[in-house]
């Protein structure tokens, strides 16, 4: 196709890749998964289930069952970007609308932005903590920001160090972010097996570290459905972000083998293995420390010894900036770029989101292990489960994996529907938000839901999911058969 590359729907970064720049192979594939997935939200994912009372078992097993079922949106939503070379904002059109897609592309944005946030800071914590070990004076250093940004001037400026590198590393392009996951992941499988190691000798042997420790039970109040449910939600939403905008990295593989065996290869071995490492140590921190410690960080502070902090926050450093830059900056940049293709380019989308990281103050989103499962994963997966079963709907049930490659990308093409927006597509995602939002603001509160709204709410992603993909194929038979209709009346 032929097309200017820079116009009101267009721009060298929305463009299909061409097929010079479709370079990764399965294991270019496989290693930007296990880059993200070794990251210290993966650890608190099932460390944060231990700390609400489940045992490792069933902690590691939704974990695991939860990323065997979100590979298949991810996998089926990958087709399209290898297929055709476009990003998710641009396949998102085919369903939204050239303008309603960026309906989609800035609800997938804002989280991001969200996970941007968390995840910097995670890094510059790390990296404070590094400091701390060889440098107790950094957490006095003369206060300079105001009372209500609650860090004091070592941490704001670990936080803005490693947003920093964040940001160079985005802006030196796509070959970067290869670079940085193909030879990062093995580094990072290191560290988390040494973790592993130092809590079975510290408590001698698996059998005492894997004995439930905790108090609670596993439904936790919830009854053990609805506790089910949260654990499978939670693991399925934790990727729920990347089950949309995987086509922004699908896109850049050779070929449908290579982006399918490198997301089996990397997706949920690394996730059950980082998930099962996170449960296992934080049980073996309620007989090591008498205490149950989630927080990897804080663990490793207590450890003690400075070369082994050292070598510790290094390791959790590279961990989250291999995830920060794959999963929370390169989809927000493509949809804010998708705002305004002729205005805004990828890197300035990149850095829109960096500095949204900064103004949220991420460090007061990053709480507890219940608001972090049950209103943080639970909840974005409320929103973005319905756009996944519409996006998927649509490329495989409705059009059959057929696209117009050149009308994705102007006004008045295929995509248009009404002024640009497909409103069936926008009801149906109002329609699969709707039944959770109870669940959501009660879980706001602190107070979850009971009844209906709170059994729904435990199954929030699945609910959204299936519900939005009904009523969007059944919408848009309907108006094909009303406008085949309408031409017979025509004709005749």
């Amino acid at each position: 196709m032929t097309l200017p590359a820079r116009t009101a729907l267009a721009n060298e970064d929305l463009l299909p890749v061409t097929p010079d720049r479709r370079t990764w192979n399965w294991w270019h594939i496989a290693s930007l998964w296990i880059g993200m997935a070794i990251c210290i939200p993966t650890y608190t994912l099932a460390s944060g289930l231990i700390d609400q009372g489940w045992t490792w078992q069933a902690a590691v097993g939704a974990v695991i069952l939860g990323n065997f079922v979100v590979l298949i949106p991810i996998a089926l939503n990958s087709h399209a970007g290898t297929r055709y070379g476009i990003p998710f904002p641009v396949l998102a059109r085919s369903s939204f609308g050239v303008l309603g897609a960026n309906i989609p592309a800035l609800l997938r944005g804002f989280v991001a932005c969200g996970w941007f946030g968390i995840q910097t800071w995670i890094g510059g914590w790390a990296i404070y903590k590094l400091i701390e070990a060889m440098w107790g004076g950094i957490a006095t250093l003369p206060q300079v920001l105001p009372a209500f940004v609650g860090l004091n001037s070592g941490e704001f400026l670990c936080f803005m160090v490693f947003w920093a590198l964040n940001v160079w590393i985005v802006l030196r392009g796509m070959d970067s972010i290869k670079f940085l996951e193909t030879w990062g992941s093995p580094f990072l499988l290191v560290v988390g097996a040494a973790l592993l190691v130092w809590a079975i000798v510290r408590v001698g042997g698996f059998r005492p570290m894997l004995q439930h420790t905790g108090g609670q039970t596993l439904a936790n109040g919830r009854g053990i459905a609805g506790a089910f449910g949260v654990g499978l939600t939670s693991a399925v939403a934790f990727w729920g972000t990347m089950a949309l905008s995987i086509p922004d990295f699908s896109r850049f593989a050779r070929s449908q083998r290579d982006q399918i065996v490198g997301q089996a290869v990397g997706l949920p071995g690394t996730m059950a293995l980082f998930a099962f490492i996170g449960a296992a140590v934080t049980n073996a921190t309620v007989i090591i420390f008498h205490q149950r410690i989630a927080d990897p960080i804080a663990l490793l502070a207590r450890i003690g010894g400075p070369l082994m902090i050292i070598l510790s926050m290094v390791g959790l450093s590279v961990a989250t900036l291999t995830t920060n830059i794959a999963a929370n900056i390169v989809a927000p940049a493509n949809g804010f770029s998708n705002l305004a293709p002729d205005k805004i380019t990828f890197k300035q989308g990149a850095m829109i989101t960096a500095v949204i990281g900064i103004v949220m103050m991420p460090w007061r989103l990053y709480n507890n292990a219940a608001a972090y499962i049950f209103t943080w994963l639970i909840g974005y997966g409320a929103l973005l489960g319905p756009v996944a079963g519409i996006m998927i709907a649509d490329y495989f049930v409705v059009r059959r994996g057929e696209l117009v490659l050149n009308d994705l990308y102007k006004r008045h093409g295929i995509y248009e529907f009404s002024r640009g927006f497909n409103w069936i597509a926008i009801l149906a995602l109002v329609t699969g938000v709707l039944p959770n939002l109870p669940g959501f603001v009660a879980a706001l509160r602190g107070t979850p839901a009971t009844g209906l709204f709170g059994t729904l709410y435990n199954w929030a992603w699945f609910v959204g999911f299936i519900l939005s993909a009904v009523i969007y194929t059944a919408g848009m038979r309907v108006s094909v058969w009303r406008r085949e209709r309408g031409e017979v009346r025509v004709g005749a």
